[in-house]
């Protein structure tokens, strides 16, 4: 019988125990998953000495670790690692070739002797202990914030992690302004008996660690595979022709939805050869302004200031030769001479991706 254990999606390693598992996958084992694409290139001259793994904790807290020589491990496996004070546990997400990549990409110098070392494969005492205390964090957020309120800190703690050991938690929070928060260290280190580290992040790394659901109706980027945030800002729902409505703009961190940086460029490249859509069109039917602009289609729809409602439909290229005009004192008769006479296509949906009708099995001589 297949012993799957406490392995990542994806992942392999020797069998582990199989009881308690879905503590840890709540524990955040199976996000952030990386695609060894070196897995079947061979490994280069130069790095056949290279000993670094990288390991991941909870949620998005990934590090990189020195393998010894006589420890062999494989993505999937559970490993106790050097950790100030004592050890932690974490799972092992990336080896090889890739990992070495990714130390360049994040600046960290594999010979560098601030790389903490890892200990051993995880014993089952590791193992039990270290669920032990993953079942402890969620009852530990909620003390801490209960304490956290009654010192009237205008903080919210997010998220607690225990170190495998059970000798130290990170408390992740959030805060609009600096927190003096000395008093509450001393009060978390009586109540729970462990170091306590005060960690702060911003809204965005909040709603990565908690997750959830985007409007797509797919997990959110940022819990899944999004790393790293770059600013959002206004002129990207501008560029792609987007109602400035705060409600559909925002994520569930209140800040703008990082997908509007996902097509930014292609809206940039494509726009490159429209005419400024703040010149004014000169008709002797009247001056027509600007409305809106179809980028992909290459359309513009322009309205006369006498009547606004109605809307007309003009090829780019038909723009251009208007403002050519205006610019030689050349003024058309109107803009509906010029008005883009597209073709609709009728879309069949009755069978657009291949499916079959509901009723072809029922008979049809009755």
């Amino acid at each position: 019988m297949e012993n799957k254990g406490f392995l990542s999606r994806g992942g392999t390693g020797s069998p582990k125990p199989t009881h308690r598992k879905e503590t840890v996958f709540k524990h955040g084992c199976n996000k952030l998953d990386v695609f060894d694409w070196l897995r079947d290139i061979p490994t280069p001259a130069d790095l056949k000495s290279f000993n670094c793994i990288e390991v991941r904790f909870k949620n998005s807290r990934k590090d990189f670790f020195r393998l010894s020589p006589d420890t062999l491990v494989s993505v999937g496996d559970i490993v106790a690692v050097e950790a100030t004070p004592g050890h932690d546990i974490g799972v092992v997400s990336l080896t090889g070739n890739l990992v070495w990549y990714q130390m360049r990409k994040k600046k960290a110098n594999p010979a560098s002797a601030e790389i903490k070392k890892v200990y051993r494969k995880a014993k089952p005492s590791d193992i039990e202990k270290w669920v032990s205390a993953i079942e402890q964090e969620q009852p530990t957020m909620f003390k801490s914030r209960k304490i956290a309120s009654e010192l009237e800190l205008e903080m919210k703690i997010s998220d607690v992690e225990f170190q495998g050991d059970k000798t130290k938690a990170i408390f992740y929070y959030t805060a609009d302004e600096r927190v003096d928060f000395r008093e509450l260290i001393k009060r978390l280190a009586e109540e729970f008996m462990i170091r306590v580290e005060m960690r702060q992040i911003g809204v965005r790394q909040e709603s990565s660690r908690l997750g959830g659901i985007g409007a797509c109706g797919r997990e959110l980027c940022c819990s899944t595979w999004l790393t790293q945030f770059k600013s959002v800002s206004t002129n990207s729902a501008r560029i792609q022709q987007l109602s400035l409505n705060p409600q559909k703009l925002t994520g569930q961190c209140s800040k703008l939805k990082c997908c509007l940086n996902y097509e930014h460029d292609s809206y940039v490249d494509a726009i490159k050869d429209f005419p400024d859509s703040e010149k004014v069109l000169k008709t002797k039917a009247g001056d027509a302004t600007h409305q809106k602009t179809d980028i992909f289609r290459g359309v513009m729809w322009y309205s006369y200031t006498s009547s606004a409602e109605k809307l007309i439909p003009v090829s780019v290229e038909k723009v251009r030769e208007v403002i050519e005009k205006n610019k030689k004192n050349i003024i058309p008769e109107m803009l509906d001479e010029l008005i883009l006479h597209a073709e609709e296509k009728q879309i069949d949906f009755e069978n657009v991706v291949g499916q079959d009708d509901i009723t072809r099995f029922d008979d049809k001589k009755k």
